[in-house]
Parts: structure tokens; C-alpha cells; sequence
């Protein structure tokens, strides 16, 4: 199946063509059929499997046809959680939309400046991508008139949740027209979800296409004990000193640590940069730029960036901390092996992460290999006693195999 036949406009087909894309993803093939039949959809789908275009692509050819109530306020409005992940989407609405005429993306997050923000949204917006704080504040501020909404949709619907965003979420719905048109999109459908779901969605159609415990076929998960910080160090400066690493993120758990993590790093002369939530969105976006560019070949971040960060030549993620839920280290290790390419995912853990390893692992049903590196072996004796079945890394990592995977009750 190609995207001519999925019934999209062949400016919109020629977009992706010319994006490289040539056959849709399981996601978008069910997803966009549905949608541009005009249904509510509750989906499920895994990190990196195409969600963006799923629903950006049926969002850009409801906009080939004219609206019928002339005015600025937007057609289509895309909720997302964080600021990274609002310039993914605003660049895919670019992309798949530059062969349509006079359609207009804004974006609006905090950390941009308000004068720059209302300039925009007066000169009138087609498709709006928002995070809700900002976009509650502007509402409130009568800058942002949704009374010509045909589309909502809300990404990463879960991870808004986590952060807190439901109320103001259940404030903006209450201000569109009862008309529209609901896509949410949503790492599992827990039952908070299917909850939000049933306030927000008319008669939704269920599309589940891979659960967050999907194994990631295409990426070699493996994990190195460390005795301290500065073990961890040496392991990190070791792994990515490989010829085989293009580029990297490495996660850590304290906007702190990202930084001195990334200094140390530059310092051993690396390309590095840290990326966390204390930095204004002028310097974060041209972390981000020079990552996409190439120009950086490490990027050391706290969990701002497990979601909405797409970059292509990323090789290696390397948790220096494990992440506190296992949802996160999915979506960490999803940032690699992305559009079906190979990845690698390391992690470095010491004495106090070995409840974090076995939750993980129960979670995602894999054990994640453990690997000793010549010469940097781990001195605590704990370390060389893990239970569970046998069991060799995948890959070719350098050193020996400890031969036995870290999960407990196997």
C-alpha cells in the first residue's frame, strides 16, 4: 500500500514522496482511513512508529477545502506535552504541507516570548500546536478563538496526565464547538486514559497497534554495572569513544548532572551539549538544531527529551541514570532505531538502581543483558552475582559478556 491510496490529496502524497517516505506505517494505515472518514479515534501506538503523520496528514487535507465561517482562530488544534515536542509536529505540519497554499502553523509553548506569540496568532493560524499551560493563558487573554475548531488532537494524551494538565486540558475542550473532530494519541490506554477519553470523544474507534511492553526488535539493549560516579564516567567515555556511535543521548536524572555530565564530556573533547527544562527555549532550540545538523554528536538530557525529539542519525542512548518509571526507559530508548533503523541502548547502574533494572524488565518482559568491559570491570562483589537465565548481549559490544541477564525470580 503506498499513501496515493489512502485518499489523501496529491499535494499532500507529493510532501511525503519528497520526505522519503514511501509506504505508510501500520499506525498511519489504520489511522488515517479512519480519520479522514471524519471518526473519533482513541489510539495506542509505540514510540517512533509514525503517530505525527498519522494524524497531521487526515489535519492538512481537512484543509483543502474551505472553512464555512471566515476568521483567524484555527481549524485544527494540536495539544502536545513539552516544547520539544511541539516543534516536531510544527516542522511535520511544514513538511507535509508545503505543496498546500496559505496554510499557516503556529506554535505555542512557554519559554517563547508573549510579544512574538501575538503577533502571530493575529496575523491567523490554520493548525495551532500548544502545550495547555500557554495555551490556556493566551485563551484567557482573548488572543485565541477556537469557535471554527474542526480537529483536535491530543498527543502523548498519558504523559499530559503525568504532568499534571488535565484540568487545564478539560478547561480548553470546554470552549470548542461539541462539532469537532477528537484524535488522541496515547503511549498505553490505561484506564485514565479510556477516562479522559470518554469526557473528550464521541464514540471513538479503539486502534491499538503496539503496547508499551513491545519488544524493540531493532535495538540491542545491554547494561554495565558502575561502582561510582566516577566508574560510570570512565564506562561513559569508553562507550562513546566507539567507532560505531553516530550520535548519542545520554540520560541523566538532575538538570545538575545533565550539566556537569556534558561539561565533563566537552572537556575529554567531545561535541556535547546538556538539554533540560532550566534552559529558555532560545538556547534549547539551538541544542536541538545543531543535533539535527550534526554539529553535536552528544546530547546529555534529563527526561525533557524521552518524548517529541526525532533525529534520524541518533545510534546510542545511554541512561547514565536509569529513569524513576519504567515508561520512561521505552520512551528513552525509543529516541534510537527509529523508521526501523538498528540502535543500541546502554545503561550504567550502580548498587542502588538494581530494583529500577528488575521493574524495568518486568515491564517491557526482557531481560537486559549485563556486560563487563575489559579493564573496566565493576569491583563490587554484588555485582558479578546476577540472577536470572543465561543469556549474551546482542551486538558486538567491546569486552566480555558477564553471561547472565539481571532479573529477578528467573
Amino acid at each position: 500500500m503506498n499513501f496515493d491510496s489512502l485518499g489523501l490529496a496529491a499535494p499532500i502524497c507529493d510532501a511525503v514522496a519528497a520526505a522519503g517516505y514511501t509506504a505508510p506505517t501500520p499506525v498511519q494505515d489504520r489511522v488515517i482511513p479512519e480519520a479522514l472518514a471524519g471518526r473519533d479515534l482513541m489510539v495506542s501506538s509505540q514510540t517512533g512508529s509514525g503517530k505525527t503523520a498519522a494524524f497531521m496528514l487526515p489535519a492538512l487535507q481537512l484543509l483543502t477545502e474551505a472553512h464555512a465561517v471566515a476568521g483567524r482562530g484555527p481549524r485544527v488544534l494540536v495539544l502536545v506535552p513539552t516544547r520539544e515536542l511541539s516543534m516536531q509536529v510544527t516542522k511535520a505540519a511544514e513538511t507535509y504541507g508545503r505543496n498546500m497554499r496559505r496554510i499557516k502553523t503556529v506554535s505555542v509553548v512557554g519559554g517563547m516570548p508573549y510579544p512574538a506569540q501575538n503577533r502571530l496568532l493575529q496575523a491567523g493560524v490554520d493548525i495551532l500546536v500548544a502545550t495547555p499551560g500557554r495555551l490556556l493563558d493566551q485563551m484567557q487573554s482573548g488572543r485565541i478563538d477556537l469557535s471554527r475548531l474542526q480537529m483536535l488532537v491530543l498527543d502523548e494524551a498519558d504523559r499530559m496526565l503525568d504532568m499534571g494538565f488535565k484540568e487545564d486540558l478539560e478547561a480548553i475542550v470546554a470552549r470548542m464547538p461539541a462539532t469537532r473532530q477528537t484524535l488522541l494519541f496515547s503511549a498505553t490506554l490505561e484506564p485514565n486514559i479510556v477516562r479522559l477519553a470518554r469526557t473528550m470523544l464521541k464514540d471513538p474507534a479503539r486502534i491499538e497497534i503496539d503496547s508499551q511492553q513491545a519488544r524493540h526488535e531493532n535495538i540491542v539493549q545491554r547494561l554495565h554495572f558502575a561502582d561510582d560516579q566516577g566508574h560510570k564516567n570512565r564506562l561513559l567515555n569508553h562507550l562513546l569513544r566507539d567507532v560505531d556511535v553516530n550520535q548519542a543521548i545520554v540520560f541523566t536524572a538532575t538538570k545538575r548532572s545533565a550539566d556537569e555530565v556534558a561539561q565533563d564530556l566537552h572537556s575529554k573533547g567531545f561535541a556535547a551539549a546538556a538539554l533540560h527544562g532550566d534552559m529558555n527555549q532560545g538556547a534549547r532550540t539551538r541544542t536541538l538544531q545543531a543535533m539535527h545538523v550534526g554539529r553535536l554528536r552528544v546530547l546529555v538530557a534529563t527526561d525533557v527529551a524521552a518524548r517529541g525529539l526525532d533525529v534520524q542519525g541518533i545510534s546510542h542512548v545511554i541512561n547514565y541514570d536509569l529513569p524513576r518509571q519504567a515508561e520512561d526507559y521505552v520512551h528513552r530508548i525509543g529516541r534510537t532505531g527509529r523508521a526501523g533503523r538498528n540502535g543500541t541502548a546502554i545503561s550504567l547502574v550502580n548498587a542502588r538502581e538494581h530494583a529500577q533494572v528488575r521493574t524495568i524488565e518486568r515491564f517491557t518482559a526482557q531481560p537486559i543483558p549485563v556486560t563487563v568491559i575489559e579493564g573496566l570491570e565493576p569491583k563490587v562483589r554484588a555485582f558479578s552475582r546476577p540472577s536470572g537465565p543465561a543469556g549474551r548481549p546482542a551486538g558486538k559490544p567491546r569486552g566480555k559478556p558477564q553471561g547472565r541477564s539481571f532479573r529477578s525470580g528467573r
